[in-house]
């Protein structure tokens, strides 16, 4: 089994998200545990959960793989304006 790194699992994000930011953090240090934010258009109008099932999706493999855990902030780009502005 493969570790999966930051920059192979943000490309994998991006194919599936074009237009998002994404924020990755190796929770344990081992490659396979990760919390990600992404903000992307494709989450508008969907519940947290289709969107987190969007994600699961996009890495299908890779969660029956490489990645054991997946902690996920997703939201759209006005949420994520809204909530930094309450910051």
């Amino acid at each position: 089994m493969n570790a999966m790194n930051e920059n192979r699992l943000r490309d994998l994000l991006l194919h599936h998200f074009p237009d998002a930011e994404i924020a990755l953090e190796d929770l344990t240090g081992t490659h396979d545990h990760w919390r990600a934010r992404i903000v992307s258009g494709a989450f508008s109008g969907l519940s947290p959960v289709a969107r987190h099932r969007l994600v699961y999706k996009a890495l299908q493999q890779e969660m029956h793989g490489p990645i054991h855990a997946l902690a996920l902030d997703t939201v759209t780009p006005d949420e994520a304006t809204l909530s930094h502005s309450q910051a």
